[in-house]
Order: C-alpha cells, then structure tokens, then sequence
C-alpha cells in the first residue's frame, strides 16, 4: 500500500508546489509621462482638508457635519469593521487552538454489573502545520481585503466631501442667479409701469404693452424655476449631511467663497493620490493571495493534537493523578479524488485574479480620463469667463444706452427690450461659466485623490 500512494503523495506534492498565480506587469497600465493639458502657476500643498483654501466657513461646518452623519461613510466604516473582523478570524487559523471539555455520563446496569457514573475533565489542543501555506494564503487576503476596505473608507469620504463642496458651491451659485433674474423682474415691472403711463397718454401701442407684460411673466417664471432648482439642491444637501430633508436650511447669502489655483500634479503620483485607485491594487493582491490558497487545496491536511485530563466514577477523584489520560496524536488527511473540486477551484481563483487585473486597469484610465476632463475644462473655462467678462460688459452699455433713448423716445420698445434680454442672458451665461469652474475645481481634487503637491 505505501509504494502504491508515494507516486501519487508526490504528484500532489508538486501541484501544491506551483506557484501563485500572477499578472502580468505588462498588462497593467502605466502613468503618462504628461498629461495633455498642463495647469499653470504651481501652488503650496493642500492638507487633508483640502476644501479650507475655499476660505468658505458655511462649506467647513457642512464638510464636518456631513464626515459626522453621512450614511455612506457610517457604512463604509462598518464594511471596514467586518474586513478586519475576518482578518482576526483568519489570523487565529494559524494559532493553536486550546479547548476545554467536561462530561458525566452513566452506564446502563446489566446482570452481574451495577450501573456506574464516569465523570471526565480535560484540556484539548490542536495545530494544524500550515505545509501548503494555505493558511498563511488566507490571512494575507484578508489582510489585503482589510487594507482594501480601508482604503475604500477613504475614497467614500473624499466622494462625500466633494458632493458637499459641489452641493454647496452649485446652491451659491444658483442664489446669485435668482437674485440676477430676480433683479431683471424688478426692471421689467418698473419698464412695464412706464410703458403703461405712456399707453395712457397714447404715445404707445397696445402691442408694445403686450411685450413688456408677456417679458415680466416670462422672467417670473424663471425666478419660480430657480427656486424650484433651489430646494432640490438644499434637499440634496441634506442627504449628504444625514439630516432629514424637512429641517435642513441654508440662508440664501452673499456668494463669496475663493477659487484656488490648482496646479496638475505629477502622473506618476495618481496612485497614490486616489484611494480607489489603491483599493483596486489591493484587491488586486487578494485576488492573488487566493489563487495560492486554491493551489494549496492539493497539498495533505496535517493536525497535530494534544489531550489531557482525567477520567473517574467520583467527582473528588477526578483531578488526583490516579484519574489522569494524556495522549498526543497526529491526523493527516490527503485528497485521493474529488472529481476535478481542486482544479475547478484553482481556474476559478485564476480567473478572478485576471478580472481583477482588467478592473484594476479600467480604475487607472476612469482616473486618468478625471483628471484630462478636469484640467482640459479649467483652461477652457477661464478662456470663457474672459470672454463672458467682455460679453457682459458690451452688453450693459448697450441696455444703458438703449433705455436712455427709448426714455427720450429715439428707439422703439422692441430694441429696449432685446438690449435688455441680450444683457441678462450674458450676465446668467458668465455666472454659469463661474460656477462651472469650481465645480471643475473639485472635481480635479476629486480626481487627483483629495489635494495636490507642488509640481
């Protein structure tokens, strides 16, 4: 029986001896050596707290209200929590495991033989020799599946800081536009109490009346729809803070929040910078630590034990040394066949680690694609903003000029009112351009991983 096994105890040997499965390195992606749009004016290092040099205090108490309550965070920490809760578990796999046992039983009595009662005490002990590694395989995974929930812990705080940031700044920016309409009702009622004194006194026509009345309505409208916009985006808001949508609040204020300068960072620091980035590597580890403990699946089962105690048919004798066992042992299991169990497990755990590598390398170019978009939107958006800046100016003098005339009665209404209407839709078109280019900020820092160093 023994020549019969060896040739079969080695062939199993050897296939628990194959090593761990890998990835190649050159399937994974590579940092550019530069990104396509460079940002200039390279700026000192943001901190953890990289929403401070907004200098807005309203964003930093609702930043610190939202890290408090946020449901996202609570249970990202709580995944977290059972990550190194498994870690703990697969960490005392490799220990050796001690245990107590106690027992009374009685025997049944037969003729000739009184029944008996035996009380048994004892210690147990048992290790497993880990010859395979697929212990040491077990706790490196969850090792790394901690490491990686941790890391995810992170990245749900960056996401739920940004969201804040974007809520927050897109809420200012809609205040400013609802004062910008609301200011524009304003002038059209006071031009459509002008035209109506005129029309009474028969120097305009009926039409002319319809005009400014139907543009009064129009920008009414508009107001209602900006505020309509404005409770979605404060309900919005009091999600991410955790707080009922019904009792959250922000006063409409004066929109004077700073934009940084934000300077691209270097390429090849993304991965360091972006926690799912390094969620995904190390998820990435896990997936590899697992192919080796399904290769560890063809290598024998080894326990050794340990017992001791005592045994006897009087409670007061059970501890004296005339009632003492003691043993040792060693249990050994080898798989013979398991119709193709190990193999199966061995190609699913490969396969897995290959669609971790492909979702690593789909992580790597989302965030490369984050931080182009990102940068390529702030060089074009200042562009904008200049030339908005010039629009909005143009158009102002053109509306002052036109309602002077249209006052001494030199244009007709028709002009004063497309004078007017080209003056609003500039101003709204540059405060949008404004309030695209924070939202363009976070998101760079978003993407850059929470900051940025001096380049």
């Amino acid at each position: 029986m023994k020549l019969t096994l060896t040739p079969l105890f080695a062939a199993l040997l050897l296939a628990g001896c194959a090593s761990v499965g890998s990835v190649d390195p050159a399937q994974l992606p590579q940092a550019p050596a530069a990104y396509k749009t460079a940002a200039a004016n390279a700026a000192p290092a943001l901190t953890t707290s990289w929403w401070q040099p907004f200098a807005d205090p309203v964003l930093d108490e609702l930043v610190g209200r939202a890290m408090a309550a946020n449901t996202s965070v609570q249970l990202a920490a709580n995944r977290l929590a059972q990550a190194r809760a498994a870690l703990g578990s697969a960490q005392a796999s490799r220990l050796p495991q001690l245990g107590a046992s106690a027992g009374a039983g009685r025997s049944t009595p037969t003729p000739g033989a009184p029944g008996a009662t035996q009380y048994s005490a004892g210690l147990n002990l048992a290790y497993e020799l880990d010859l395979g590694g697929r212990l040491l395989h077990e706790r490196n995974a969850a090792a790394l599946d901690a490491l990686a929930r941790e890391q995810l812990l992170a990245d749900a705080r960056l996401l739920v800081q940004a969201n804040v940031a974007r809520g927050y700044l897109a809420l200012r920016a809609l205040d400013a536009e609802r004062d910008l309409v609301q200011g524009t009702v304003a002038a059209y009622a006071e031009t459509l109490a002008l035209t109506e004194k005129r029309a009474r006194a028969g120097d305009v026509a009926d039409l002319d009346l319809a005009r400014v009345r139907a543009e009064l309505a129009a920008n009414e409208a508009e107001a209602l729809a900006l505020d309509r916009r404005r409770v979605e985006l404060e309900t919005a808001l009091a999600v991410l803070l955790g707080e009922p949508a019904s009792s959250f609040r922000l006063t409409p204020t004066t929109w004077a929040t700073a934009l940084p300068a934000v300077p691209a960072g270097l390429p090849s620091e993304l991965l360091q910078r972006r926690p799912d980035l390094a969620a995904a590597r190390s998820q990435l580890q896990a997936a590899q630590a697992r192919v080796g403990v399904a290769r560890a699946a063809w290598w024998p089962s080894l326990t050794l034990t340990a017992q001791g105690g005592g045994v006897s048919s009087e409670l007061s004798d059970l501890l004296k040394s005339g009632a003492s066992t003691w043993g040792v042992g060693l249990l050994a299991a080898l798989p013979l066949f398991d119709g193709g169990r190990r193999e199966a497990g061995v190609n699913a755990a490969q396969a897995q680690l290959e669609s971790s590598a492909i979702a690593f390398r789909e992580q790597f170019l989302l965030a490369l694609k984050d931080v182009e978009d990102q940068l390529g939107a702030l060089a074009l958006l200042q562009a904008q903003g200049d030339a908005n800046a010039r629009a909005v100016a143009a158009a102002g003098q053109a509306l002052k000029l036109s309602d002077t005339r249209y006052r001494n009665g030199l244009v007709s209404q028709l002009e004063l009112l497309d004078a007017r209407r080209s003056e609003l839709a500039n101003r709204r078109a540059a405060l949008q351009v404004r309030s695209a280019q924070y939202q363009a900020t976070v998101g760079l820092i978003r993407a850059l991983g929470g900051g940025w160093a001096g380049a």
